[in-house]
């Protein structure tokens, strides 16, 4: 989780302890004293960020002199390699220093001005959502104009304390990095790289202010995505309740709202998945009927179809999550009282109906069917979540990973329609299954994914499949494209991959 590097003041209780045991730290040689022709840096601050960065610093192999306002008390909870030392001695000798105290702190540096001129201040502070919002200036900029004759780097505030102290194996690689000075951002990045992080240049020093924000954003490529499954859920949801709970309850007067746990849930959730699934799928066929239409591919897609292109890994995630869900609900549903008591009540009335046979052909070979397409359906949405991971993705190359994504994605969307045919049968036509003249639920959900089958079967025509290949291969219709004035060439910059 994004790190809150702290300042020089007095910890208590248990931030007092150093994040790494000092038995370790003097059993590990990587951690042992650095020689003195190492090179040098400094840490202002001595809070759990900067104790985390002096222990990969000294692991890379550099030289660390912290610089502490109580340096005996300090002294403790650092590394045995690293000096712990008043701020003034920390700052006279290293010409790359890490600032590591809160914003609020950085006028009580102001003392340090002299010995500080001429060198590099990387800070890594963030703000909080309030004082991000507060403040005109970013962390960054706002250092920058307390210490004119320093140039400052802004780097490693996205990196947590943890990632630090374990190793960048176990969280993000990327540090970016922006300043107003080329050369500091390259010793800034070869610093970084030591580290075992990949530097990515994000330009100005007036990106600051963006970097300060990535810490304060929550999964912000899921939101829309989870905006859109936990609204579909809601919508389905309420339908279920009033086709299997309150039309029974108004009309028969019986009392099912103990369905709304699991069987109302659970029927619900493959409704989701299911809609979810498709459209990751609709995006692609309205692109490609739009390239159509177009003759060309290098006019931009509207900005709400890009957004929507760019978010389908997470919307299909979604959907093999509540795919998932409703396998583990399905298991469940034996378990209920009140499913035995259907049962007891089933075997009560065969009896007293003299029945001793109740096998129904259609029914048991639907059933069958049904549960058979839906393992496989699940089974195929599991390689797409497990293909989508980056240490997979990364192993598989790009015709491997569109053959998984594209090919096996729209089979197991074939896959789960006909789960949903085989579930729904023949109550589509019977006047019995429209409570309150509501269709059934599986009928609404078969809308989106069959016109995506359809659109998908009909570009797979020779007449269209191979116009379409030509303009992906850069052919264009006569009069297709026409260029942009200067000013709009900007808007031409950001492209959608289909």
């Amino acid at each position: 989780m994004p790190h809150q590097p702290v300042g020089a003041t007095k910890m208590s209780g248990e931030m007092d302890k150093p994040l790494i045991s000092h038995h370790l730290m003097e059993s590990d040689s990587s951690l042992a004293e650095i020689p003195s022709q190492a090179f040098k840096v400094g840490i202002l601050g001595s809070g759990d960020f900067a104790r985390s960065l002096a222990t990969r610093l000294v692991g890379s192999g550099f030289s660390v002199v912290v610089g502490s306002r109580h340096p005996k008390r300090a002294a403790g909870l650092f590394p045995s390699g690293a000096q712990v030392t008043f701020q003034e001695e920390a700052v006279s000798s290293p010409d790359i220093i890490f600032v590591a105290v809160f914003r609020e702190h950085y006028s009580s540096l102001c003392g340090l001005s002299d010995p500080l001129a001429g060198k590099i201040l990387v800070d890594v502070s963030n703000p909080t959502e309030q004082e991000h919002f507060q403040h005109r200036k970013s962390n960054a900029e706002y250092l920058a104009s307390l210490f004119p004759t320093c140039t400052v780097v802004k780097a490693f505030n996205v990196i947590s304390a943890w990632t630090l102290q374990a190793g960048p194996r176990d969280g993000n690689r990327q540090v970016p990095i922006c300043s107003d000075q080329p050369e500091a951002k390259h010793t800034v990045s070869e610093l970084a790289h030591a580290m075992g992080f990949t530097p990515v240049d994000m330009g100005p020093l007036a990106s600051a202010r963006e970097l300060e924000a990535m810490p304060l954003r929550l999964f912000p490529s899921w939101k829309v995505p989870a905006l859109l499954a936990l609204g579909l859920f809601v919508c389905f949801f309420l339908y279920n309740f009033v086709r299997d709970v309150l039309q029974p309850y108004v009309r028969e007067d019986k009392n099912k709202f103990y369905k709304l746990p699991v069987s109302v849930v659970n029927t619900t959730l493959p409704c989701v998945a299911y809609v979810l699934l498709s459209l990751v799928y609709l995006p692609g066929v309205l692109a490609a009927a739009l390239q159509l239409r177009r003759g060309t591919k290098y006019r931009r897609f509207p900005d709400w179809l890009d957004h929507w292109l760019q978010h389908r890994k997470q919307i299909g995630l979604l959907s093999f999550f509540c795919a998932a869900l409703h396998a583990l609900y399905s298991f469940c549903l034996p378990l209920r009282r009140s499913h035995r008591y259907d049962l007891v009540n089933l075997a009560v009335k065969q009896v007293l109906a003299n029945k001793s046979h109740l096998w129904i052909e259609e029914e048991v070979w639907r059933m069958e069917i049904y549960l058979s397409l839906g393992v496989l359906a699940l089974g195929t949405l599991s390689l797409l979540a497990v293909t989508s991971l980056p240490s997979i993705a990364n192993s598989l190359s790009w015709r491997e990973f569109s053959f998984i994504q594209s090919t096996l994605g729209f089979v197991a969307l074939v896959l789960s329609t006909g789960h949903t045919l085989t579930y729904g049968w023949t109550r589509a036509f019977e006047e019995s299954f429209y409570k309150f003249y509501l269709p059934p639920t599986f009928t609404l959900t078969l809308l989106v994914p069959c016109v995506v089958i359809l659109a998908k079967g009909l570009f797979l025509l020779p007449c269209f499949s191979r116009r379409l290949a030509q303009i992906r291969r850069g052919w264009e219709r006569e009069g297709a494209f026409q260029r942009v004035l200067p000013a709009d060439c900007a808007l031409t910059e950001k492209t959608s991959h289909v």
